[in-house]
């Protein structure tokens, strides 16, 4: 596994990350803990040291899990990446807002270095902006953590171009975390350019559209997973989107690979062809899967499977966007786009 440059505020890393939410929450049936551990000391034994967490995955479990992996495996074994911004009712799970007010920046730290049991964060993202207060403040507030020794780099996630720009402006941003896949292209109309102006890398998440770039879900996703929010995954769309894959299975096959692989190499592809650094964080719970994701960074794909991938974005239907509830559906951050390319 190669190392890279993620962005230009010094904040080195591997080529390929790992999501660690799916570890705790969301997506089927999370592993039990020893099989979690597992999987994270497989991760190192293959190379993969960036780790990425938030404080909202399963309530601060999937930090606490983190925590039991690094005094296992070692605190510098790990490029250890984690998030703040969303609040919850911790008696019901349920969300209840986003902060970002300064105040709740350093509380949010705090909380993290503890379930964590480290004393620094090598990547603290904001999560999510919060629209009651301008980004230059809570990245402010995010660069007093720097010099405190909490913090090594900061970053964001679900920005607009603007608001990137208006943070950096404030404190070097070493990274943005967006979705980006081959059916959420939408980064790559402004956000990606922006990074790459800027010297800020990109972190991909959800790189294999969770999981239905994989080729493994073809109907409606069982309702009582996360899958079931995404209008990708209704019934009816799923089908459809589903059914779009049939050029990326053939090209699979050319390469011997899996569809997941030709996934995540397009992202790789994609983000050098724009010139941007860039980590991908696919989750997964199987050590198998893993080597696979590791194997896609060494797929060439030529320009013809490239241009017969790029296509597939413009005939998914449904939003990337989960159906949210009235209350809540005003804080999340307008969408990039929701499946137009550059």
């Amino acid at each position: 596994m190669r190392d890279i440059a993620l962005g230009s505020t010094g904040l080195t890393t591997t080529a390929l990350g790992l999501g660690c939410m799916g570890l705790s929450q969301s997506y089927d049936t999370p592993p039990d803990h020893d099989d979690a551990l597992d999987l994270l000391g497989h991760a190192l034994d293959l190379g993969v040291r960036m780790w990425d967490t938030s404080d909202a995955y399963a309530l601060g479990a999937n930090e606490r899990l983190i925590a039991d992996a690094l005094a296992r495996f070692g605190r510098d074994e790990v490029v250890l990446a984690t998030k703040f911004g969303g609040v919850f009712d911790h008696s019901t799970g349920a969300p209840t807002g986003v902060r970002g007010d300064a105040a709740y920046v350093r509380q949010a730290c705090d909380a993290s270095l503890r379930r964590l049991g480290t004393d620094h964060i090598d990547l603290y993202y904001q999560h999510i902006p919060d629209p009651s207060v301008p980004v230059e403040e809570t990245v402010a507030a995010m660069a007093e953590l720097v010099p405190a020794g909490k913090v090594a780099h900061l970053g964001l996630s679900n920005v607009s171009a603007a608001q990137l720009r208006a943070a950096h402006a404030v404190h070097p941003v070493a990274a943005v975390q967006s979705e980006w896949s081959l059916f959420a292209r939408g980064a790559e109309r402004d956000l990606v350019p922006a990074c790459v102006e800027l010297g800020i890398g990109f972190v991909p998440y959800s790189p294999l559209g969770r999981g239905i770039l994989t080729g493994a879900i073809t109907s409606a996703a069982d309702p009582g997973s996360a899958r079931g929010a995404f209008p990708w995954f209704a019934e009816g769309n799923v089908e459809h989107n589903a059914a779009l894959l049939a050029p990326m299975r053939r090209i699979a096959d050319e390469h011997g690979a899996v569809p997941a692989q030709i996934a995540l190499a397009w992202v790789v592809h994609r983000a050098r062809a724009a010139g941007v650094a860039a980590v991908p964080i696919p989750g997964t719970k199987r050590a198998g899967r893993l080597a696979e994701n590791v194997a896609a960074l060494e797929i060439d794909l030529g320009a013809a499977d490239l241009a017969d991938l790029d296509a597939l974005a413009e005939h998914v239907t449904g939003s990337r966007r989960p159906v949210l509830p009235p209350e809540l559906r005003a804080l999340m951050p307008d969408d990039h786009g929701e499946h137009t390319a550059a």
